[in-house]
C-alpha cells in the first residue's frame, strides 16, 4: 500500500503507533443512522440549545474511545441522549460564535440530553475560560459526516496535521471512480487564534477491500 501525505509546513506524528494504517484506519465506528430522527424525536440536522461543561477526561470511557482521540476534541454526553458513541457533533459557543467539531467518546448516566461535557482542550478551543465552568452552546449533530467514514478519518488526520488549529466545519466536494478505485475529496475549515484556513483532503481507496491507495492534504484558498 502506498500513501502520500502532503501537508505543507506543518509536521506531525502518528498518534496511534508506528503503523498508522493498521490501527488508525481500521478503527470501528458505529453504523450511520438510517433516519434523521430517533425515538426522542430529535432531528439530527437541527441545532439544540444547551450547555457545555469541561473535564480532563479519564483512562476508561463507556465508548471505548480515548479522550485523546481527535487531538482531544472530544466529549461525553448523557447515556440517554440522542447522540451516540463515535458521533461527530458541532458545538458553538453562543457568547463568541466560536465552533469546534468534537467526537463523542463517553456517556454519563442521568445527564441532561441538551448538555455536553467537553474535554478541557475543546472547551478552551471555544474561547472559553475554564473558570467559567459552564457555557451556553448550540449543539448540532453532523449526520452527513457519520455517513462519510473517509471524511471522518480525514478530519482526524487534519487535526493531527495542523495541531494549532481546530476544525470548525467541513464539506464533501466530490466522489469519482478511478480505474476501479474511488476518489473522495473533502474540504475542512480550520481555525486558530490568528487565522482561518481551508484544507482540502483527498483519499483514493479500493472499495472492495477498503484499502487506501493514497491520502493527500493541502491548503487551498
Amino acid at each position: 500500500m502506498h500513501s502520500n501525505f502532503n501537508h505543507g509546513p506543518y509536521g506531525y506524528g502518528y498518534p496511534y503507533g508506528a503503523n498508522p494504517y493498521h490501527s488508525y484506519f481500521r478503527y470501528a465506528y458505529p453504523q450511520p443512522y438510517g433516519t434523521h430522527q430517533n425515538y426522542y424525536g430529535y432531528d439530527f440536522r437541527q441545532p439544540v440549545s444547551g450547555q457545555a461543561s469541561w473535564t480532563e477526561g479519564g483512562e476508561v470511557t463507556k465508548c471505548g474511545i480515548p479522550w485523546s482521540n481527535n487531538r482531544y476534541m472530544t466529549a461525553a454526553v448523557g447515556q440517554n441522549s440522542p447522540y451516540q458513541c463515535g458521533q461527530t457533533i458541532k458545538v458553538k459557543n453562543i457568547a463568541n460564535q466560536r465552533v469546534v467539531l468534537v467526537t463523542v467518546v463517553d456517556q454519563v448516566p442521568n445527564y441532561p440530553e441538551n448538555k455536553i461535557n467537553l474535554h478541557r482542550k475543546a472547551f478552551e478551543a471555544l474561547g472559553a475560560s475554564v473558570d467559567l465552568g459552564v457555557i451556553n452552546v448550540e449543539i448540532t449533530p453532523n449526520p452527513q459526516l457519520e455517513e462519510e467514514k473517509w471524511g471522518k478519518y480525514l478530519l482526524e488526520i487534519a487535526q493531527s496535521a495542523y495541531p494549532n488549529y481546530n476544525a470548525t466545519d467541513y464539506s464533501k466536494l466530490s466522489q469519482t471512480q478511478q480505474n476501479g478505485n474511488v476518489k473522495e475529496v473533502y474540504k475542512f475549515v480550520m481555525e486558530s487564534s490568528q487565522e482561518t484556513m481551508s484544507i482540502e483532503g483527498t483519499v483514493i481507496y479500493n472499495p472492495s477491500t477498503d484499502r487506501i491507495i493514497t491520502i493527500n492534504l493541502k491548503e487551498v484558498s
